[in-house]
C-alpha cells in the first residue's frame, strides 16, 4: 500500500467514524441547546456583551379553580348598565295604565276644558276689553252722571221734607207735593203724556233678523242711561212691558208693531246716545244682524202714547 505524501493520514484516524457537523442538543455552550423554541416565538432581545440575563424557568400553569361568589368588582356597574337600561325601557314601554291614573287623567282633562271655556267666555263677553280710551272715559262719565242724578233726587226729597216740617200750612204744602208726585208717577206709569229733551232711535230691519230680545236689550240700556219715558211706534213702554215674536210678528204688550221701530226717548241726550254706541252695545249688535240703527238728538221729544190706569185688585197702600 503506497503512501500519499501530500495527504498524510493517521491510520487510527481512518478508523474513527465521521462526526456529524450538527450540534447535539442538550450540551451546554452550544447554540440552540436546551428547550426547543416554539414556532413563531419572538427573537430573544439583544443585550450588551457581558450582561446576559439568566433565564427564569416558567412555573407550570395552575389548574382552573372555581372562584367563590363575592362582592361585585368596580367594573360590575358598567357591565350591568345595558341590562339596567333594558329593564327601564321594558318598564316604560308598553305603558301600563292603572285605574287610578285614568281617573286622575280624566279629572285633569275636565279641569283644563273648564278653564279653557271660562277664558273663552270671559274674552267674548267682556266688551270693554278692546274698548278705546275715549269710550272708557265716556262710560265713566255716564256712571258719574247716574250718581249725580241719585244725589239730586236725594237732595230734592230732603228739601220736600224740610218744607213740610217748616211750612205754616202743612196741609196745603202736602197737597202740592202730592200732586207733583202724582204727575211724576203718571209719567213713569205711562198714564200721562210727557215731553222734554231726548233722542230718537230708528231701527230698520230689512231682512227680518231682529228678535224681540234685541229690542228688550235696547230698552234696558236706555233705562240704565237715565231714560224717563219711552215710546216704541205707538206703544208706551213701562216697567211691566214685554216683547214677543220676531220679524213680521213682533209684539209689545200684545200689540203688533212693524219695522222700522222708532224709539222716542226722553232723557239727557249726552247720556243716552253714548250708551247705545259703546263697543258691543245696541248699535253694534243690531248691525251684526244686518239691521240699521240711527240715533238723533232733539231738544224736544213728545211721548204721547198712553196706557190705561189699572186699579190694583189686591195691593193696598200701607200708609196710615
Amino acid at each position: 500500500m503506497s503512501e500519499n505524501p501530500q495527504n498524510p493520514q493517521n491510520p487510527q484516524d481512518s478508523e474513527k467514524p465521521e462526526r456529524s457537523e450538527k450540534p447535539e442538543a442538550g450540551k451546554p455552550g452550544v447554540p440552540g441547546a436546551g428547550k426547543p423554541e416554539a414556532p413563531g416565538a419572538a427573537e430573544p432581545e439583544q443585550r450588551s456583551e457581558g450582561a446576559r440575563e439568566p433565564e427564569v424557568p416558567q412555573a407550570p400553569a395552575a389548574p382552573d379553580v372555581p372562584v367563590a361568589a363575592g362582592p361585585p368588582s368596580a367594573a360590575a356597574p358598567s357591565a350591568a348598565e345595558p341590562s339596567g337600561r333594558r329593564r327601564l325601557a321594558s318598564a316604560l314601554w308598553p305603558p301600563r295604565v292603572t285605574r287610578a291614573q285614568l281617573v286622575v287623567a280624566l279629572l285633569l282633562f275636565v279641569l283644563g276644558l273648564g278653564l279653557a271655556i271660562q277664558v273663552s267666555s270671559t274674552s267674548e263677553n267682556s266688551a270693554l276689553r278692546g274698548a278705546r280710551q275715549e269710550d272708557l272715559v265716556r262710560i265713566l262719565d255716564e256712571l258719574d252722571d247716574r250718581t249725580q242724578r241719585l244725589e239730586d233726587e236725594k237732595t230734592r226729597l230732603e228739601k220736600q221734607r224740610s218744607e213740610l216740617e217748616s211750612s205754616s200750612d202743612q196741609a196745603e204744602e202736602a197737597r202740592k207735593q202730592t200732586q207733583e208726585k202724582e204727575r211724576q208717577l203718571g209719567i213713569l206709569a205711562g198714564t200721562v203724556a210727557a215731553e222734554g229733551p231726548g233722542i230718537t232711535l230708528t231701527v230698520g230691519d230689512p231682512t227680518g233678523a231682529v228678535e224681540s230680545d234685541m229690542l228688550l236689550d235696547t230698552i234696558q240700556e236706555l233705562r240704565a242711561a237715565g231714560a224717563e219715558a219711552i215710546q216704541v211706534n205707538d206703544v208706551r213702554v213701562v216697567a211691566d212691558s214685554y216683547f214677543t215674536g220676531s220679524g213680521d210678528d213682533m209684539r209689545i204688550d200684545g200689540t203688533k208693531v212693524a219695522a222700522p221701530y222708532v224709539f222716542k226717548v226722553i232723557g239727557k241726550p249726552e247720556d243716552l246716545e253714548p250708551a247705545l254706541n259703546i263697543p258691543g252695545g245696541v248699535v253694534q249688535t243690531l248691525e251684526k244682524e244686518q239691521a240699521t240703527a240711527t240715533v238723533e238728538r232733539s231738544a224736544k221729544i213728545v211721548v204721547d202714547a198712553l196706557r190705561p190706569a189699572k186699579r190694583p185688585d189686591y195691593a193696598q197702600s200701607s200708609s196710615q
